[in-house]
């Protein structure tokens, strides 16, 4: 299959992350990490507007209503767009002051999953995973990660993707969606530098699961039976995450990490930080999942 990739965006981001498709507001929404902001795009005017916290924001998810469930170092906002108003839901893992938050997601059981990570190099395993419920209470589901990624769950939620980035492994887990109860965990694949540490991802309709290799510059299409279908090279060296996005959830956007310039390059890097659009996939992506939160 060949595939045609092409700057979605002339916006060039730090650390651009977490890419959500809105479909009751047909926009699409990320972070801008270092920049401890969200941006979003009206899908139809393509005209931006960005939120700015007070320090970086690792994901977020959408709710029920009009707010957003925020994730901003080590804390879980419940952040209101039409006002700027936010309010503490819960604070996660505050006693390990060299970890921050990082990949997040909303499950089909309507909770926040959320990883931490150590933000020394090199990293040590004091990160974990954590499940956050309308009602505030943390759970926490897994420990002794690196840098906890790659959440996404199969189209019937029977089954939840897991990574660390650091040494690379993808797991995943049987779930139930109603409750959020986990059951068997397997290792999915195991990536490399060359191949690509698993960073962000998403699934597809048809049950593939993406991952951004964020050590190779490449997007990499695993089959539900773990074997790799499609490594997709694209023009930087650090994607972050995939996502389906558009009205018909038939547009793949990446986002990315923007590089230093190389003093001895011929041509600086004027790509990284992109969002990056994937044609001729042949696929579409899932309604995203919403936080259940009461009165919206």
């Amino acid at each position: 299959m060949s595939h045609t990739i092409t700057r979605f965006l002339d916006t060039t981001y730090q650390l651009a992350e977490c890419p959500t498709w809105d479909d009751r507001q047909n926009r699409l929404l990320w972070t801008d990490i270092q920049g401890r902001t969200i941006q979003s795009m009206d899908w139809g005017t393509r005209e931006i507007t960005s939120w700015q916290f007070d320090n970086e924001v690792g994901s977020f998810g959408l709710t029920d209503g009009d707010r957003l469930v925020v994730s901003v170092w080590d804390r879980i906002l419940l952040f209101d767009p039409k006002t700027g108003s936010s309010e503490v839901l819960a604070e996660v893992q505050t006693d390990v002051v060299s970890t921050r938050l990082n990949d997040g997601k909303v499950g089909p059981d309507g909770a926040f999953w959320v990883g931490t990570m150590d933000t020394n190099s090199p990293r040590d395993p004091i990160a974990g995973l954590f499940r956050v419920d309308a009602g505030g209470e943390v759970a926490e589901i897994r420990d002794e990660l690196m840098c906890s990624n790659g959440l996404a769950w199969t189209p019937d939620g029977a089954y939840m993707y897991h990574s660390d980035t650091s040494p690379g492994w993808i797991e995943c887990y049987a779930f139930e969606p109603q409750s959020g109860a986990l059951g068997a965990k397997m290792l999915f694949a195991q990536q490399t530098n060359e191949t690509g540490r698993p960073d962000g991802a998403t699934v597809d309709a048809s049950g593939n699961y993406w991952s951004a290799g964020v050590s190779a510059g490449v997007l990499n299409c695993f089959a539900p039976d773990g074997n790799l279908v499609h490594a997709i090279t694209l023009p930087v060296q650090k994607p972050t995450m995939p996502c389906f996005c558009g009205p018909d959830l038939d547009h793949l956007v990446v986002t990315s990490i923007r590089q230093p310039s190389d003093a001895t390059a011929i041509e600086p890097d004027t790509m990284s930080g992109g969002l990056f659009l994937v044609e001729g996939h042949g696929q579409t992506g899932l309604k995203t999942n919403r936080f259940r939160i009461s009165g919206g």
